[in-house]
Order: C-alpha cells, then structure tokens, then sequence
C-alpha cells in the first residue's frame, strides 16, 4: 500500500501542484481500508451511526452484538431473527430497524455481495445496487468503498470536506458544486480517493484555524453527506487514531 500511495502521491502532485504542496505539508497518506470486514458488517454499522456522536453509535453498537455472543458480526440471517424489541432498547431507532431488516433481506437475497463477489464488480455497479438499500445513498456506497473495499479512484463529490478541503487549497470564496468538482477532479484519476483523503486533512487544517465561535449545524438527516468540514464516517478508518462521523 505504501507503494501505490507513493505512486497516486506522485501523479496528484503533477496534476495539482496545490495539491502536490499539501501533499509535501501533510506526508505519508494514511489512508487504509478495514479490508477483513464484510460489505454487510460495514453497512450495518454506517446505519447506527446515522445522525448519532461516534460514542453513541459504537454503544448502541455494542448492545446489540451483544445479544450474539462469541458469534462475531452476525450473519444476515442470525440478525433478521432477532425481534424489534431488543434492536430498540439497544437504541436503534424505528427508520434503522426498517433500514437493518432490508439490508438483510437483500443480503439474504443475494442483492449485497460479499467482498469476494464485490471484486468482480466495477464501482457504479455498487454505488447503483447497495444504493436501493433503505437508508444507504451513495454517499455512503462511496465510503465503503473507499474504506472496507479499498477501491484507489473514488472521488465523493458530495461530500461536505472533501469540497471544503478544494475550497481551502485553492483559497476559493466557495465550495465548488458537486458536478464541477467531479470535472477538475478527473485529472486525478486514477487516485482520486488519496485526493480525497489529503483533501480531508485539509478541510481538518481548517477546522483548527476557525473563529472559536460558529453556528450550529443543521441537524443531519440518514444519507446527508459529511456535514462538518473533514468530519469523515465511520467506513473510514481513523487516520492517527481520532475518532470519525458516519454517513
């Protein structure tokens, strides 16, 4: 990994020489995909943390795996079987029991592939199949395929600090919108998801330079991409070991 992300570090750098100096500034890319875990394992945790602080997500997280004791992550099927009531008092909400009782069904289906079969299928095929999931939009698609599936040309265009990020770089009055930043982002290609993580680290370099008081974000509704600057989910690995904000 270290060699390709030197090789994607290399090609980012000629193709942005901004980039190439944040590049210079941040070091080594630290960006690693969780690639033991299952597609199914990392969407139902990115249901937990929906609209949740990380702490309240992994608690909730931790109560309801504890009703499959030394089992692991349970399989779609272990998991459709257990009732609404101990999802609930583990603290899933109404919507996410809807959202974890689909995505089983699906996997039971055979709709969400295991990881092996995921390598046989480019990344649209992906985004458009997990994306008719309920509660699971691309965004989300696109983080786990940057972190669980670790796919190097990801770029997710909607996500809130990977624009800011673009924004800071380049010292721009605003965001670009969704569909330019794709344009500008093709140069990168095929190493747009290390673009993506320096640009993270970039809009985290901004966060710690902000006037100490701002306004409150709007509350975030499921499937709302990253809504504080570089605040990444929880598909993604924590790079230096800080915690990371779902989708």
């Amino acid at each position: 990994m270290p060699a390709l992300h030197a090789r994607a570090c290399r090609h980012l750098a000629a193709a942005d020489p901004a980039l190439g100096a944040l590049i210079a500034r941040v070091g080594r890319c630290g960006l690693v995909a969780e690639r033991g875990r299952e597609p199914f394992e990392a969407l139902v945790r990115a249901i937990a943390h929906q609209q949740l602080h990380a702490r309240a997500a992994e608690a909730i997280l931790g109560r309801l795996l504890a009703h499959f004791p030394g089992e692991g992550f349970p399989a779609p099927r272990v998991l459709a079987a257990l009732e609404d009531g101990p999802m609930r008092t583990a603290g899933l909400s109404g919507a996410k029991i809807a959202s974890v009782r689909d995505l089983c069904a699906r996997a039971m289906r055979g709709e969400v592939p295991t990881r092996r079969a995921s390598a046989r299928l480019d990344d649209e095929t992906l985004i458009e199949r997990l994306s008719e999931i309920r509660g699971i939009g691309r965004w989300t698609v696109e983080m786990l395929l940057i972190f669980t599936l670790g796919r190097p040309d990801v770029l997710p265009v909607d996500d809130f600090g990977v624009r800011e990020g673009y924004r800071l770089l380049h010292d721009l009055p605003e965001q670009p919108k969704p569909r330019a930043l794709g344009e500008i982002g093709a140069r990168w290609a095929p190493h747009r998801s290390v673009a993506a993580w320096y640009l993270w680290r970039r809009a985290d370099e901004g966060k710690k330079i902000a006037p100490p008081v701002a306004p409150s974000p709007p509350a975030i509704p499921p499937e709302t991409p990253t809504a504080l600057a570089g605040t990444p989910p929880v598909l993604r690995p924590a790079p230096n070991g800080r915690r990371q904000r779902s989708s």
